[in-house]
């Protein structure tokens, strides 16, 4: 290829060469300049380059002999800094290399390194800004989440100084609605301070040796009593090959179970929750710990599992409307998991239940370095053929019926309580469990969970009642069984 065809104004080349954002210049072994870009142009200030000296634009650098060109630049490719100078004489640094292209002529591309350094400074600029302002986000958060809790805890300390005077049924009840508000307040402003921390990257694990089945003890005790007052079946296991002391953020561990097993709870009506741990590696001084919840709750279509993970997302509005919620819980646990070493998945199927399942790496105290674990791998479905079952319950059956009826108790003592909360968990257990019944029962407890939402409760004893007759009459099982 010869310098005439590289500059020919019809080749690709010289296309690319002079829109390109670098300056370019074609120049001989004498010093003449026989190509300068449209860049190289306008940024030395010339009307036309070519025949200009190279000499002329950076003095003292090249200088023309003889014999030639001379210079202290390198003409192999080596990267160089210089001061070029304009037409009038100004001047500014650039960067550039030096190739040889034919015999004795050579090409040169080079950028304005002011400009660079401009940028560079902006952008660090940028960063700088970015930081203060996180800074500032962070330290707001922090007060405004300290301002909300001193009130909020001030409101349940005299709250509980109240509940342990004997007071009157209905005063007790109002308490106990301000005390529950408190403490999910308190929930809420722990949420939204971790999720700033994590998102700020400031957050860290504070890892310490504790006793595993303790923790995991202590995450069953928290919860087995809401779950059985919804009526649900509770079961947690702990693999015998996990040892008895491990290393980690006990804290944060407690976090994702308890967000797990609060969501399993809350969109289950009837069935079971269960939790399970398992050791699935060991390596070195550290272990894997793989988790499961699941439930045979309302489930969660495919096509909305991708957002349960991300922050102030729910499935769809009236998820958050009707059980509440901000959406950050499960993001929080994901990032926890992340720092952790780990992964969290979800495997859920509507009206089938939900299984969440996440792993972590925990350190291993020296005297349990030597352990070993089952080499079968465990195998997990959704849900196991027991909570799949329970589901599965035909209306009509003994055990249907059975169930439906201890439902209907403990939702008549709610309503007598009052605690319309749990009477409408109740509601949806037995509009569930009544999944498939003739259209005379199925309308009935339709009319009950409308009663119960709008807290009307002569109507919905009335339908309770109504119920009841229906299902001691004897309810044929349908065509479908």
């Amino acid at each position: 290829m010869t310098m005439n065809s590289i500059i020919d104004e019809n080749n690709i080349y010289y296309e690319l060469m002079d829109n390109g954002f670098d300056g370019i210049l074609f120049f001989d072994r004498m010093g003449a300049i026989t190509y300068g870009n449209k860049k190289a142009i306008a940024d030395l200030g010339y009307d036309n380059l070519v025949g200009v000296q190279i000499a002329s634009i950076f003095p003292g650098s090249f200088e023309v002999t003889r014999d030639g060109l001379s210079t202290d630049v390198s003409l192999a490719g080596e990267p160089f800094e210089r001061l070029i100078y304009r037409k009038n004489m100004t001047c500014y640094k650039i960067r550039g290399k030096i190739r040889p292209i034919v015999d004795n002529e050579y090409t040169m591309q080079f950028y304005d390194v002011s400009r660079i350094e401009g940028l560079e400074k902006e952008i660090a600029s940028v960063k700088e800004n970015t930081s203060d302002i996180d800074q500032i986000k962070n330290e707001f958060v922090a007060n405004v989440t300290h301002e909300l809790r001193t009130p909020v805890n001030g409101i349940l300390g005299n709250t509980h100084e109240l509940m342990s005077h004997n007071l009157p049924a209905a005063d007790m009840k109002i308490l106990s609605m301000i005390e529950r508000g408190c403490e999910d307040m308190n929930a809420l402003i722990n949420n939204i301070l971790d999720f700033s921390k994590l998102e700020s990257g400031k957050f860290q694990l504070d890892p310490r040796e504790f006793n595993f089945r303790d923790m995991m003890d202590y995450v069953r005790t928290n919860h087995i009593n809401k779950i059985h007052e919804k009526g649900l079946e509770f079961f947690s296991t702990v693999s015998g090959d996990i040892p008895e002391k491990v290393i980690g953020d006990e804290l944060r561990l407690v976090q994702i179970l308890n967000n797990l097993l609060s969501n399993a709870t809350k969109f289950t009506h009837v069935g079971k929750v269960m939790m399970e741990a398992i050791a699935t590696a060991v390596d070195g001084n550290r272990i894997e710990i793989f988790f499961m919840v699941m439930d045979t709750g309302i489930g969660i279509d495919k096509k909305n599992q991708d957002k349960l993970f991300k922050s102030f997302s729910q499935v769809e509005a009236s998820i958050s409307r009707r059980f509440g919620g901000t959406g950050l819980g499960l993001n929080i646990s994901k990032q926890l998991v992340d720092l952790m070493g780990g992964h969290i998945n979800v495997e859920s199927e509507l009206g089938k239940g939900t299984t969440f399942t996440f792993s972590v790496w925990l350190e291993l105290p020296e005297a349990s370095q030597n352990i070993t674990i089952s080499t079968e791998t465990p195998q997990f479905s959704s849900v196991d053929e027991d909570l799949q079952k329970n589901m599965e319950r035909t209306f009509g059956t003994e055990e249907n019926i059975r169930e439906i009826n201890n439902r209907l108790t403990k939702l008549s003592l709610c309503l007598e309580m009052g605690n319309w909360e749990k009477a409408e968990s109740f509601s949806d257990a037995i509009k569930a469990l009544a999944d498939g019944a003739p259209r005379e029962i199925s309308s009935q407890i339709l009319r009950l969970k409308m009663a119960v939402q709008k807290e009307n409760k002569d109507r919905a004893m009335a339908s309770i009642e109504t119920v009841r007759d229906i299902l001691a009459n004897g309810i044929q099982p349908s065509e479908d069984e």
